[in-house]
């Protein structure tokens, strides 16, 4: 397990997150910062969740460690506000009531049994051929899902068969720090 960030560094990255909307939806660029935390510098993956009145706004990530976790922040964030194919752009009316939500992720690994997965404390990563989906850890708790049914909506999110994970679909699970404001 990665070394966990603490209140501190959590509490900067959501107050990067934000400034770093509020300052693209203005500007139509991320804001330039300087870092002096050498643990934000590390590279990590991230994921970043927003939630307008507790409903699903945009979540975007990197399950891998390409670039230093403060400038992924960054990056994912403006993809969150304005690139999540399932959402409209967020607006600057919809800021003051958008929550965000930050997952830093730990590497992922390949798994051969599916009990070795923990509800609520792994990620998961099916594929199979092109296809590959992503769960981060929080999802099955938010909708009270067994583990069976969190790899059928793995697979599904794969856009594969839900049943793929029982005909050799290769499983990862990751474990993943999960702070909010």
């Amino acid at each position: 397990m990665e070394k966990l960030l603490d209140k501190e560094q959590q509490k900067y990255l959501l107050g990067l997150a934000r400034q770093t909307i509020e300052h693209y939806l203005k500007e139509g660029k991320k804001p330039t910062v300087n870092i002096e935390d050498e643990e934000l510098k590390e590279k990590r993956g991230a994921f970043v969740t927003l939630k307008v009145n507790d409903q699903l706004r945009g979540c975007i990530g990197y399950p891998l460690p390409y670039r230093p976790l403060y400038e992924t922040i960054m990056k994912v964030t403006v993809q969150s506000a304005t690139q999540d194919p399932r959402f409209q752009s967020l607006t600057l009316e919809e800021l003051p009531k958008t929550k965000i939500e930050i997952s830093v992720l730990g590497l992922p690994q390949a798994i051969d049994d599916i009990k070795k997965i923990k509800v609520g404390k792994h990620g998961i990563i099916i594929s199979k051929g092109p296809s590959k989906g992503l769960l981060l850890p929080q999802v099955p708790v938010e909708w009270n899902w067994n583990l069976e049914t969190y790899l059928r909506h793995g697979c599904l999110k794969a856009g594969l068969d839900e049943n793929e994970w029982k005909k050799g679909a290769q499983i990862e699970i990751f474990s993943a720090q999960v702070f909010s404001e």
